[in-house]
């Protein structure tokens, strides 16, 4: 690639997606660039979870090759993970906005504080998404869906170049998906790329691409999104 705009963030070739000593998953060859928005779909079984590990190299690939930008190592903040939630994620001992300020830990290094504009990041997340009544309250006496609508602020809470979402619309409302959806479009309107675990269709639909799993896998580019 001639240019650090077009340079791709991940390409994936001959890439089989698994935990070790299982069986791969075959995922068709496809590119993440800088500024793309790529939706992760298929039924349920067909490994999007899987290769979202993968790519956020918490498993390691099972075959082939997934290149990575050597971008994303300049800094820890560089790529953000929200994964779907678990039980041990419902016993954080902290409170909301700690939650949230805490995705911007590795762009803290070593000073003790956040500065003003992450404090105020944090809190302007917590304003789009409708949560601010929150901000004080511990964390582990949420319900699922307030718990899931943190833990997307938290996902937001510093400058990333690449964006790793798994089904984050789920136990959300239609009013906050909705908020979360247009901060993901702002996010990559500035140049984040997005790369989306989801079932659902509105978020599908702003995708520029789709990489779909299972029956009929391919990588293509988005009609929807080009019919616009």
């Amino acid at each position: 690639m001639s240019t650090k705009e077009n340079e791709a963030l991940l390409r994936a070739q001959g890439l089989e997606a698994g935990y070790p000593g299982a069986a791969g998953i075959a995922i068709p060859d496809f590119e993440v660039c800088h500024g793309d928005y790529i939706c992760i779909c298929g039924e349920n079984g067909t490994g999007k979870t899987t290769l979202m590990k993968t790519i956020a190299g918490l498993i390691p690939v099972a075959g082939g090759v997934l290149e990575r930008c050597p971008c994303l190592a300049e800094s820890k903040a560089a790529v953000g993970y929200l994964p779907q939630q678990s039980p041990l994620q419902k016993d954080f001992p902290a409170s909301v906005i700690e939650v949230v300020r805490s995705g911007a830990q590795a762009l803290r290094g070593w000073r003790a504080f956040y500065t003003f504009q992450e404090r105020r990041r944090a809190e302007r997340i917590l304003e789009r998404l409708g949560i601010s009544e929150l901000a004080a309250r511990p964390y582990r006496e949420l319900s699922g869906g307030q718990r899931q609508k943190v833990l997307v602020a938290r996902a937001l809470a510093a400058p990333r170049k690449l964006l790793l979402l798994d089904e984050p619309t789920n136990a959300l409302d239609a009013e906050s998906s909705a908020a979360f959806l247009e901060l993901v479009d702002e996010l990559n309107a500035k140049g984040t790329a997005i790369v989306m675990v989801t079932h659902d269709p509105d978020a599908a639909s702003r995708a520029h691409s789709i990489l779909r799993l299972g029956a009929g896998a391919a990588f293509c580019a988005n009609g929807a999104k080009e019919a616009k």
